[in-house]
């Protein structure tokens, strides 16, 4: 097993990474998670501020670390890897405008959700995935997501739904999710190597 960790900006990716469906998928690569720290804000994966998160990942055991973060208004990739600063031993992942475009991407988790044939060309060109979602779900049911802190119920649906990473990296258009599945099949790949 080679463990790793994980540092992300919102609960929407901490849902994530702490699903039972993630986990299943780590170890099938045979990795494993030492823990998943939610800084809350893009603007809080700064260098000094993510300096004694990584610090205490690495005390845990991991051997690499993932930062997982969103594009939004950042203007391309680069930038925003430049803001967060590349260090070794971590991988940076960049969801193309928000995670929610992942969800976009997961045919059969949306078809649960919206009890009906769904698909979505290109989930990672909408500006606010999250927006296109909510006005799909009160278009459908005349309703809106429930509540206060729509996107953290959002993202439980999608996981309660059987949202996975390999379900949007297999989507055509969706390359961020494909990089970040890919990165976690190259780091198995290359401690089993060792």
């Amino acid at each position: 097993m080679v463990n790793i960790g994980f540092i992300c900006e919102g609960y929407t990716e901490l849902f994530i990474l702490e699903s039972n469906i993630f986990k299943a998928l780590l170890n099938q690569l045979g990795l494993h998670s030492v823990g998943v720290i939610n800084v809350q804000g893009n603007g809080n994966l700064l260098p000094h501020n993510i300096k004694s998160h990584r610090e205490n990942l690495f005390k845990k055991g991991a051997s690499v670390i993932f930062i997982l973060t969103d594009l939004d208004q950042d203007q391309c990739i680069t930038k925003t890897r430049l803001r967060i600063t590349e260090s070794e031993n971590q991988i940076i992942i960049v969801a193309i405008k928000q995670i929610e475009s992942w969800f976009l991407s997961d045919n059969s988790a949306m078809n649960q959700i919206f009890q009906g044939d769904y698909s979505f060309e290109y989930p990672e060109n909408e500006d606010i995935p999250f927006e296109t979602i909510r006005n799909k779900y009160l278009e459908k049911f005349n309703r809106g997501l429930v509540g206060r802190n729509e996107k953290k119920r959002l993202a439980q649906k999608m996981i309660n739904s059987g949202f996975s990473i390999e379900n949007a990296a297999n989507h055509p258009n969706c390359p961020s999710a494909n990089y970040f599945l890919t990165k976690l099949k190259q780091c198995a790949s290359i401690k089993a190597i060792e």
